[in-house]
């Protein structure tokens, strides 16, 4: 037997593990639709060993999977949505097709967005094939009295 492991991991595999998932994790996904990516949400489920929930979970969560096409609404409003179940500390992966792509979203809307929502961006990373990820946190000037 050789010393790789049963499973090879894949690219979805990468990504998961790229976007910073853990085991564990609890991940509220928003915004899926037809054209997400499905390797990569079941690698994400692998890594964190639970399922994504949808929308209308009610409990805090450690981390967003938030998909968002330039038709989905205001950016901010979708952004201010998807805090209201996250942990403290946690953050959000806003995946946004990439460009040329049906539904890509300018950059420059993300990075005008993300402020009036009340979040910094981290970082930026390609998410599959057609998808970029841009993370997002609640910045640490924003926790009041931690010195």
């Amino acid at each position: 037997m050789s010393a790789t492991a049963d499973h090879e991991e894949t690219d979805a595999d990468q990504a998961a593990r790229r976007l910073g998932f853990t085991a564990g994790q609890v991940v509220q996904e928003i915004g899926y639709d037809e054209d997400c990516d499905e390797e990569l949400r079941s690698a994400i489920e692998t890594v964190t060993g639970g399922e994504l929930y949808d929308e209308d979970y009610e409990d805090v969560v450690d981390a967003v999977l938030l998909w968002y096409r330039e038709e989905d609404g205001d950016l901010v409003d979708v952004l201010v949505d998807a805090l209201g179940a996250l942990a403290d500390g946690g953050h959000i992966w806003l995946l946004t097709p990439k460009s040329g792509r049906d539904g890509h979203v300018e950059p420059s809307t993300i990075g005008e967005a993300a402020p009036t929502a009340g979040l910094s961006q981290t970082s930026s990373v390609s998410a599959g094939r057609d998808w970029a990820g841009t993370r997002l946190v609640a910045p640490k000037a924003a926790r009041v009295g931690k010195r």
